[in-house]
């Protein structure tokens, strides 16, 4: 009996051990693990868009290679459950599933991937990554923001380039509670299309019951008060931000790199949101504005809110 005891105890050890060992690393970064398994009735989320690793960036010191370290320990202190990422290439997508290990990332791949060797061809994606310990994934899908939604990399209304949604929809093991998650960016040029994309995706969610927790997260490259969010409004969700902070304006999402040293921050607006929908109320939303060794994630602050099912 003592000797089995011994083995046993050695067998938890080496388990242990692995579970050290296992800590993620890339390029001499290392995050420290979060042990999140703790039940419970809140959900925290993120959106963030990481802008793409684009070569005229790293000739300006700020291109994924450079940031990408304080990107990862930036997400990793917010300890969310769902992360929203946009501005997404391979490469990228391949660095964040290596180091957030704890996490399911998808939403990436696609036939308009598949079809190209090199290069994005103008396509960035926007994945969804959940806590694999503590969500069941129940379904996936994805589909273009245009007037042929499945058509891959397919453009309409002018649009400057072929954007998509990605959806999500999880159970959490511990409480046995659905939602669904939807991640977007809209066109950064062209205000029509911006207006055709979200109905695009306003319709799509409207299919659910309306008591249904949802959440549609992005960068709608669009403020408050434009027709675009405005119409997000009309088919019942709300902001979270707004939902704890109030209505007043709280600024500039988008700073360049610059953070504080922003030249427009004083005319600048919020153009990242999480959005609700159905049996959700907000806990907690702010703007995270945090740099990590004097670098900036990306030329966005990040969103959190902590979201509580009803």
């Amino acid at each position: 009996m003592k000797k089995n005891n011994r083995r046993h105890s050695r067998r938890i050890f080496l388990q242990c051990a692995g579970t050290a060992m296992a800590l993620p690393f890339l390029g001499g970064i290392k995050l420290e693990a979060k042990d999140l398994s703790v039940v419970k009735n809140s959900l925290k989320i993120l959106t963030c868009n990481i802008r793409v690793d684009l070569e005229d960036d790293a000739k300006k010191r700020v291109g994924w290679r450079d940031r990408r370290e304080a990107c990862l320990h930036i997400i990793n202190q917010q300890e969310a459950d769902v992360i929203g990422f946009q501005e997404v290439l391979k490469n990228q997508f391949l660095d964040l599933k290596e180091n957030l290990k704890e996490f399911w990332g998808i939403g990436f791949d696609g036939p308009e991937m598949d079809q190209h060797t090199t290069g994005y061809h103008g396509i960035a994606k926007n994945p969804i990554f959940f806590r694999k310990k503590r969500f069941e994934l129940l379904a996936a899908g994805g589909y273009w923001l245009s007037e042929t939604p499945l058509v891959a990399g397919s453009m309409s209304w002018d649009s400057a380039r072929a954007r998509n949604a990605a959806w999500v929809r999880l159970l959490d093991k511990s409480t046995g509670k659905e939602c669904r998650i939807i991640n977007l960016h809209l066109d950064h040029v062209n205000k029509e299309a911006k207006y055709k994309q979200i109905e695009v995706v306003l319709k799509e969610s409207a299919q659910y019951p309306s008591g249904f927790p949802q959440i549609l997260v992005g960068d709608f490259n669009a403020s408050v008060e434009t027709p675009v969010v405005q119409s997000v409004f009309k088919y019942g969700w709300k902001d979270s931000y707004a939902e704890v902070n109030g209505d007043e304006e709280p600024g500039y999402t988008v700073h360049l790199f610059k953070g504080e040293k922003y030249e427009k921050k004083d005319v600048g607006k919020k153009i990242d949101f999480i959005f609700t929908r159905g049996g959700i109320k907000t806990e907690a939303s702010s703007i995270v504005k945090d740099a990590y060794n004097s670098r900036y994630p990306s030329d966005h602050y990040f969103v959190e809110s902590t979201l509580v099912f009803d």
